[in-house]
């Protein structure tokens, strides 16, 4: 048995461990199996041949991994020989939210999809408190992935923190990586710096504009928790704070499901004992920036990798750092598309457009 079989483990194992944390009290309506049913449901819709395991690591860490491959090709050998593309989630997120796209970019080459260490139906180890250890944790376990499956060269797609840490997957790795592309990726900009004002008694002084104390007391106190914590303390009422603040989710399926399904999934992903929401904590400051700024990194970036960044025109993400990476790389491979009338998750937003411009960035690859 090759090394690759042997890291693979079929879906029916036991699901993975919750870590330290299987005390929490049983009234929240989720467990790992009822997000296994969630999101049954959703790939069910999924029309071209999947391929689903874990994927075990070194550490036994698991990985819960999809691959999709094209049931009408005819000759199988010819797609396999197509640089796969490798598609990271983003915060929160899990394989599911990619069903709009895995039959269309399935077509010409496989496409791996899998959750991230610490999220969805992957092992959910604890994480360190140290920004640049919690990052280091992610990648290795990306890499040891890798290694595990055999894919010697792929297309790296990540979105939010998926593209954050696919950059420092690409930084680290670089002849792993044949093009990097990155969907409203998290965490590139610098915080900003407190505006400066003028004094009212002396004008040639300045002074620092503070946010009012509330602000800071109220971001003082939700730092002390994980991002996500109300959805587990809600217990039963979880699932209708999902719906309640996240309907977009649904919306964005409508056309898929009629009833709660992808906010169900969304909940059964989070609401689960706290993993890589810990470590993307340890990664982040108050309000969500980065405390590792990609955009001091990226000139690390090898100059030969190209590198398209896609932004919703929408979106809370700043697309104006896609322009600054552009001129930080220089004359190196630097691409920026926004996708018209998408917000943050662009894929699912515009998934057609999206998965055009995805086609046609892969089709430069091979």
């Amino acid at each position: 048995m090759s090394p690759a079989n042997a890291a693979m483990q079929d879906e029916t194992d036991t699901e993975p461990t919750s870590g330290n944390w299987s005390w929490w009290p049983s009234w929240r309506p989720t467990s790992m199996s009822l997000l296994k049913s969630a999101e049954a449901k959703i790939l069910a819709c999924i029309q071209n041949n999947v391929w689903s395991r874990f994927v075990t690591l070194p550490n036994q860490n698991r990985i819960w991994t999809l691959k999709v491959t094209n049931k009408t090709a005819l000759k199988y050998k010819d797609q396999a020989a197509q640089t796969p593309l490798v598609m990271i989630h983003g915060f929160g997120g899990g394989v599911g939210l990619w069903i709009r796209n895995l039959d269309a970019l399935s077509h010409s080459r496989p496409v791996y999809v899998f959750d991230l260490l610490g999220f969805g139906r992957s092992s959910r180890p604890s994480f360190p408190s140290d920004s640049s250890l919690a990052e280091e944790q992610f990648v290795s376990s990306i890499e040891q992935w890798r290694q595990s499956l055999g894919l010697e060269r792929m297309i790296l797609l990540g979105h939010s923190l998926g593209g954050y840490l696919a950059t420092s997957y690409t930084i680290q790795y670089p002849e792993r990586v044949s093009h990097l592309i990155l969907v409203d990726a998290w965490g590139f900009p610098e915080r900003p710096q407190p505006q400066l004002q003028e004094s009212g008694d002396q004008g040639s002084q300045l002074k620092r504009v503070s946010p009012p104390r509330w602000v800071k007391a109220l971001a003082s106190v939700f730092s002390l928790f994980n991002p996500l914590a109300v959805i587990r303390a809600a217990g039963p009422w979880g699932p209708g704070l999902v719906n309640r603040f996240r309907p977009d989710f649904k919306r964005k399926f409508e056309d898929l499901f009629e009833d709660d399904t992808m906010t169900q999934y969304i909940y059964h992903c989070n609401a689960q004992s706290p993993s890589g929401e810990v470590g993307f904590k340890a990664m982040s400051e108050s309000l969500g920036w980065a405390k590792r700024p990609m955009v001091q990194r990226v000139n690390l970036l090898p100059p030969s990798t190209p590198v398209s960044m896609l932004y919703g025109s929408l979106s809370w993400v700043d697309s104006s750092t896609g322009h600054t990476v552009i001129q930080i790389r220089g004359k190196s491979p630097t691409s920026v598309t926004l996708i018209e009338d998408a917000s943050h998750h662009v894929y699912a937003d515009q998934p057609e457009e999206f998965n055009r411009v995805v086609e046609s960035i892969c089709n430069t690859v091979d």
